[in-house]
Order: structure tokens, then sequence, then C-alpha cells
């Protein structure tokens, strides 16, 4: 299983002076719960943005993406539709070029994304913090087996690729094990630039 990861080429490098947080971590870690607490808690604050990702198969009661066909993936990818645009399990993901206005105007910009593409992305952002969510192994594999999504494939496989975080170079690392409003506010902490421990 290959992943890859593309930059929109014409982008200049730097761009700020808004701050990237990258969420990385391991399938079952609960990223898109503390995702979607997180951003129920920034709903009135204007300055912080989730947008949605692009990804070529069906969203889920979890995630709120943006599905596309292969062909339209490629269609828009090929129209620089794209900030940033990866491979992973099997399918494209991508963030909407957008997120550069929002970055540009100062906002705070929160996404989910593929270890793969941090080195490209702190190259091209200004202001890149990445934040690990993971949880232990038995947590990782009672998650997955609960989720139950043909999409993630043979979880065997899937828990033997852990999110090292030195690889990542991590900023902050989330250990998601207890509760999610807990980590969530965590997370928001980090979005908000307060430091994450309470």
């Amino acid at each position: 299983m290959s992943e890859t990861a593309t930059m929109a080429h014409d982008e200049a490098s730097g761009i700020g002076p808004g701050r990237l947080v990258l969420v990385v971590g391991p399938s079952g870690a609960g990223k898109d719960t503390l995702l979607r607490l997180a951003q129920a808690a920034c709903v009135d604050d204007r300055d912080i943005v989730f947008p949605r990702r692009v990804v070529t198969r069906e969203s889920s009661e979890a995630e709120d993406n943006m599905a596309m066909s292969q062909d339209e993936f490629r269609r828009a990818r090929e129209h620089g539709d794209f900030a940033v645009h990866w491979e992973a399990h099997g399918h494209s993901y991508a963030l909407p070029l957008e997120i550069n206005d929002d970055i540009l105007a100062g906002r705070a910009v929160v996404a989910n994304v593929s270890r793969t593409v941090i080195g490209a992305l702190r190259q091209a952002y200004a202001n890149v913090v990445v934040v690990v969510i993971t949880a232990p192994p038995d947590v990782l594999a009672q998650r997955l087996a609960a989720r139950a999504r043909h999409s993630d494939g043979n979880i065997a496989d899937r828990l033997a690729r852990s999110v090292d975080d030195a690889s990542a170079n991590a900023d902050v690392t989330i250990l998601n094990a207890g509760s999610a409003d807990y980590h969530s506010r965590q997370l928001v902490r980090v979005i908000r630039n307060e430091g994450w421990h309470e």
C-alpha cells in the first residue's frame, strides 16, 4: 500500500500568517471524533476553519468528507482545485485550494491528513502545527472492529502501521484513551494556540 503526496505546484512557499493544524494518527485513534467535538466547540469562532476533505469513497457518519469519483478527483486535481492531495489505502484524498485564502487571512485551518504530506506542508506553509492522536493497540483494535468499515481493509494490517512521532515530527501528541470530551478540549487548546494541558 503506497502513500504519496503532491502539493499544488504554483503556490509560493511560506503561506501565512494563519496556522495550519494537521491532525494525524492511526486508524481507530479517534481523530474524527475529536475533530467533530473540537469543531462544535469552535463553531462560533470565525478565525478557525475545518475544511471538508475531498475523498474518493463514500462519507460515513463519523466523517464530513466531500465524496468524488476517481475521474472527478483527477479532473479537479488537473484543474488545480486542491491545496494538497495524496493517496492512501487505495483512495485519493485532498484539501481544497480555498484553505490558502483562510491562511492568508490569518485564520487557523484544521485538517485530518496523512503523515506522508507533513514535510511538503511544512515547506509550503509558514505556521504548521502537527498533532498526533493515538491510542494503545488494544483500544485501536476494539475501535476498528466496532467500526467495521469495509474500506478500512484488514484490521491486523492497519494496526501494524502505527504513527511514529519522530517520523511525523509531532508538535503535540494526544493519547486518546480516556474521555473524548477531555481530549477534544486538549485539541481545542492547540487549535487556539493556548497550549494543550488543562
